[in-house]
């Protein structure tokens, strides 16, 4: 009976926390489609517009390990709620911009907001789940994450053709202080569940340093780092800027392709998570690398609207499988007692991808076409999948789920 509560207990913050994770990512899916062009409308290269993306990236960077400290030491609701607040500054400063430089101030301080709120979400995620639910509950978090992605660059385009290019700003601010005062009520502390959620024997202390530099780290840091490359140099960065230029099509039309795509993440979560605890973590993370990757190529390589279309229904298989498998191998790597500050280390790692994508894209497609710069980057993530499944050979955190034991010997493969 006490297990039973205990579970229900669990699924109730799971489903609380998912509520504020859409509001985040609703809020960030609103501006998507529309960022590059509010960019591009101060008169800047494509390499400028890729910096808009790229302080963001920076300023998650820069904030993720303070913040998993600060969840360390003094707790995750600090996180849930100063970064919405934060995010819902940036944004609206974004929507008052009067150049872009100001945008990028803006867009830095909208970036630690979001490294804020997303490394607690993280590591609170894995603070409630049970041991042997872990890639479920980081699926069904991600589902919700994927309904906000998925709603919101439909909204943001529908606002930016009514409105202006500014109200999706505007809009995204209002939600971050909804998701604020939501977490604030609904969310209680979780710090100190790290042990108690724990099942393994108690590991010998491991350094940070050793941590980062282990060779499975840094495995799935560049597995993590090439798929978060192709979310923002590829998807965000260049193909709205490939259907304006090769399609014509504006936000409302890119917006809505965006939405549709999105969708799709729905109705791959659950499935990946199933597959990742059946067949194994490093058959999923492969997979996603190379199917991002093909979807990339098939955008660079038809330069029509059916061509758009399936690369980025090809590229959404690749990017909406990624999510639950890589969590769930960092959070079985990561040690209890650094949890904070080894899952901002892997949130580091896809900043980094994120971060350098957008402006060395851009550049790649100035000094030759966005046609070529969309193959590389389809090269580039594909390799990555492939390096983590040879690489991940024999290890037991990349394989199949571990049931209880059914002798009391020991845990027992799918």
């Amino acid at each position: 009976m006490r297990s039973i509560l205990r579970r229900l207990r669990s699924s109730q913050e799971l489903i609380i926390l998912c509520g504020a994770t859409f509001l985040v990512m609703a809020g960030q899916g609103v501006v998507s489609p529309i960022l590059p062009l509010y960019a591009k409308d101060f008169g800047v290269s494509a390499t400028m517009v890729g910096l808009t993306l790229t302080v963001f990236a920076l300023a998650r960077l820069v904030v993720n390990v303070p913040a998993g400290m600060i969840a360390d030491r003094f707790g995750r609701r600090i996180l849930l709620i100063g970064g919405p607040i934060l995010t819902s500054i940036g944004m609206f400063g974004s929507g008052q911009a009067g150049d872009i430089w100001e945008l990028l101030v803006w867009r830095f301080i909208a970036g630690a907001g979001s490294a804020f709120y997303m490394s607690g979400a993280m590591i609170y995620l894995i603070d409630i789940a049970p041991p042997l639910s872990l890639t479920r509950y980081v699926a069904t978090n991600q589902w919700a994450l994927a309904v906000g992605v998925a709603l919101g660059p439909g909204i943001g385009g529908i606002l930016a053709d009514a409105y202006g290019l500014s109200t999706p700003f505007y809009v995204v601010g209002v939600l971050a202080i909804l998701t604020a005062v939501y977490a604030g009520f609904r969310l209680p502390e979780t710090r100190g569940k790290a042990a108690a959620n724990t099942e393994a024997p108690a590991a010998a202390p491991i350094s940070m340093w050793a941590f980062a530099t282990s060779r499975r780290f840094l495995l799935i840091a560049v597995a993590s780092a090439t798929i978060f490359m192709t979310r923002a140099g590829s998807r965000a960065t260049l193909m709205p800027l490939h259907a304006d230029e090769a399609l014509g099509w504006g936000p409302a039309e890119i917006g809505v392709v965006f939405t549709v795509t999105g969708v799709m993440t729905l109705f791959t979560l659950m499935p990946s998570a199933w597959a990742a605890d059946a067949i194994g973590r490093r058959y999923v993370i492969c997979f996603s690398g190379v199917a991002a990757g093909a979807g990339a190529l098939v955008v660079g390589a038809f330069a029509s609207p059916v061509g758009y279309v399936v690369g980025n229904v090809v590229m959404t298989l690749g990017t909406g499988t990624a999510g639950p498998a890589p969590a769930a191998y960092v959070a079985e790597i990561a040690p209890p007692e650094k949890r904070g500050v080894a899952i901002a280390l892997y949130r580091s790692a896809g900043d980094v991808g994120f971060l350098a994508a957008p402006p060395l894209l851009g550049l790649l497609s100035e000094a030759t076409s966005i046609s070529t710069a969309l193959a590389v980057s389809g090269i580039v993530v594909a390799a990555g999948g492939v390096v983590f499944f040879l690489g991940s050979m024999g290890d037991p955190a990349a394989g199949r789920a571990i049931l209880p034991p059914l002798d009391g010997d020991g845990p027992t493969s799918v």
